[in-house]
């Protein structure tokens, strides 16, 4: 072999190995050896609540459980209250990998799969059991990994509640809907309910709905029990309906390809803390949410109705049009997946 030419092929293979080396350095997540508790991986949760709701204390937990189970090998940087990423921009961040967790509502997800509009179909599930019993089932599961191929991955759902109507009129009947207008999140579903409540519906910022209830831009809204509390809704509005018709929950998702290539022990460390925290989490939401209906019952403010099962059995068929209308959407599987609850 002529000299030249063995001192080119010496420089490429010592180049290759060198890129190779580079590579296998770039996703120190890959080696368990790289992470230390003087080195710890570093794994960043953003979420839009502020520190101390059942959200933001969750992330918080999971840090701890995730940092105990792992001897310090992984810490986890929680930014609430939209410090790194709001509403808009935090999908785009976890799939480009600047943040490795974020927990949005349901609805957000709407846009890469509209099956997630379930949460919104008025009067489905009929319990708090039936919404676990669905989550943590078969179906719950597959709708959690239908955004695998947009580099995120579902986790879990951590609660909020279920929503009540408030109204400055009565709410007693299904007629008493009629003419009104409702402050809502955007999306089809909504709008499609208060359509067969014979009802109108404006899509009005969560932080602008007092004022639109205190100066009449619209008659009533739909909402948790603790959100109603905490927005002080009592001082604007007259009538609740216990009609436990819709949830705002939220997803927990990570980046696809960043949790894929945990090493083995951390990943299941990772699915252990996060196991853990979902049930704290629930927990604090029931806790929390009941809080606040028996602060607002005990009130005085609200005319308080409840639906007996008739009642409510009424206002479900009044929505079988929506069920139907939606059905190729949201999915008849997964529709009667929750009926069958």
């Amino acid at each position: 072999m002529k000299k030249g030419l063995r001192v080119l092929l010496t420089a490429s293979i010592s180049l290759s190995l060198l890129v190779l080396a580079g590579c296998g350095s770039s996703t120190t997540q890959g080696n368990a050896d790289t992470n230390t508790k003087d080195k710890p991986l570093i794994v960043k949760f953003a979420h839009v609540t502020t520190a101390d709701s059942p959200k933001g204390k969750a992330a918080t937990k999971f840090g701890e459980l995730l940092a105990e189970k792992t001897e310090g090998r992984v810490k986890v940087e929680v930014y609430p209250s939209s410090q790194l990423y709001g509403d808009k921009d935090e999908l785009e961040a976890l799939q480009a990998g600047n943040v490795q967790l974020i927990a949005p509502s349901a609805t957000k997800l709407v846009g890469f799969n509209p099956a997630f509009q379930l949460v919104d179909m008025p009067f489905l599930f009929k319990n708090r059991e039936s919404v676990i019993k669905f989550w943590d089932g078969d179906l719950g599961k597959k709708l959690l990994s239908s955004l695998d191929d947009k580099n995120m991955q579902g986790l879990a759902m951590w609660e909020n509640g279920f929503k009540v109507f408030t109204s400055n009129k009565p709410l007693s009947k299904p007629e008493d809907f009629h003419g009104q207008k409702f402050r809502m999140q955007a999306g089809k579903v909504l709008e499609a309910q208060f359509k067969a409540l014979g009802a109108g519906g404006a899509t009005i910022p969560f932080g602008e709905t007092y004022t639109a209830l205190q100066q009449g831009t619209v008659d009533g809204q739909e909402n948790t029990w603790n959100n109603i509390d905490t927005q002080k809704y009592e001082e604007v509005q007259k009538n609740l309906l216990v009609s436990n018709h819709g949830r705002i929950d939220y997803i927990v998702l990570t980046n696809k390809k960043w949790y894929s290539n945990l090493p083995e022990d951390i990943r299941q460390a990772f699915d252990e803390a996060m196991a853990e925290a979902t049930a704290y989490e629930r927990e604090l939401a029931v806790e929390l949410d009941k809080g606040s209906e028996d602060k607002l019952r005990n009130s005085g403010k609200f005319t308080v109705i409840e639906l007996n099962e008739a009642e409510r059995e009424n206002y479900v068929q009044m929505m079988e049009d929506v069920y139907k209308e939606f059905e190729a959407t949201v999915g008849k599987v997964l529709i009667d997946g929750v009926k069958g609850l």
